[in-house]
């Protein structure tokens, strides 16, 4: 029987031609990734997958099937296809954890110092040709602390060190605190991460333990000034909690790349609170994402023919990351010469 490997990402020319250079003989599809029905009939088809469904597919028809080896995510969230049947399977399971953590962490730092230094409020005057002045805020001197300690939360600590701030973290895997960190915690040290921080940033996955990690009961322990940071899913934090937290001033402000539900309704209370940006989850834009999915993928079939460890592996598919310790991680992989 032929082998199929689907390609479920805007793939080009230039992408197809390497693919076919790595695994000679391999027979590509290709589906576009915002057409659920297009890329669920041609999954049935498909061997090895690389990709993201941006829309649900059966998984779990597929995975009766037996036919589907191994998937390979374009996204580092996982929650697109970490449904029970595929945790529960023997299908291999690769994720782009690290990959966009360049664009992730300049995305972090456009929210936070946009909302420091008042630009939404500056811009606004602007719009009306008023000269406006209004106190603004510092990032140096203050604690970061970074929920998620993968390889985007890893990033952007070290993007905020040179601010000269006091950078904290906490981790379900607490190993290799680099030097720039004043403090890696377990996991069960959130609260006294919350309570410490100037600015509190999230950077873990979602998946049934940390849906809704950030509660009412959770904002209520963060600093009354302090900004809270949602980089990673809208579920993590309850909406209508931060809702009140920002109305009530129990926390000062909130910047979001996510929401829940996503995209934000027209008429969702969350777009007139005060003291909050918002953008439209375009933290992982990035001109050369296809390039780098492509080179993961290529490394990883590259490795995935000659036996070795795979990139970013989920050891354990319910945690829904790929643990440092266990499986060779991309953002330690790509800086080297690989791909020069």
């Amino acid at each position: 029987m032929k082998m199929n490997l689907l390609l479920c990402y805007p793939v080009k020319e230039r992408h197809i031609e390497r693919i076919r250079e790595t695994w000679p003989g391999m027979n590509l599809l290709f589906a576009d990734q915002n057409n659920r029905d297009e890329s669920e009939k041609l999954l049935f088809e498909a061997d090895y997958f690389c990709g993201h469904v941006k829309k649900p597919v059966n998984w779990d028809a597929i995975v009766r099937q037996g036919r589907l080896r191994w998937i390979q995510s374009s996204a580092a969230g996982m929650d697109h296809c970490l449904v029970p049947a595929v945790i529960e399977s023997d299908i291999i399971v690769t994720s782009a954890s690290g990959l966009l953590a360049d664009q992730v962490a300049e995305h972090t730092m456009a929210l936070v110092l946009s909302w420091m230094r008042s630009v939404p409020v500056f811009l606004e005057a602007q719009k009306k040709r008023e000269f406006v002045r209004r106190p603004t805020r510092d990032l140096i001197w203050t604690t970061i602390g970074i929920v998620g300690f993968g390889g985007n939360g890893r990033r952007v600590a070290q993007v905020m060190a040179p601010f000269r701030t006091r950078i904290l973290a906490t981790d379900m895997f607490p190993e290799d605190k680099p030097d720039h960190v004043a403090e890696l915690w377990p996991e069960d040290r959130l609260d006294d991460l919350l309570a410490e921080s100037d600015i509190v940033l999230l950077n873990l996955p979602l998946n049934p333990s940390t849906h809704h990690l950030i509660d009412a009961a959770r904002l209520a322990k963060m600093k009354n000034d302090a900004l809270l940071v949602n980089m990673a899913r809208g579920p993590i934090v309850e909406t209508n909690a931060l809702v009140a937290a920002l109305n009530s001033g129990t926390i000062a402000g909130a910047a979001i790349d996510v929401t829940d539900p996503e995209p934000l309704p027209e008429s969702h209370p969350l777009w007139d609170c005060q003291h909050l940006i918002i953008t439209p989850h375009v933290g992982g834009q990035f001109h050369r994402r296809n390039d780098d999915v492509t080179d993961l993928l290529c490394e990883n079939i590259r490795r995935y023919r000659n036996g070795e460890p795979l990139i970013n592996l989920l050891t354990d598919k319910q945690l829904g990351f790929p643990i440092r310790s266990k499986t060779p991680l991309w953002i330690d992989v790509k800086p080297s010469a690989m791909f020069s």
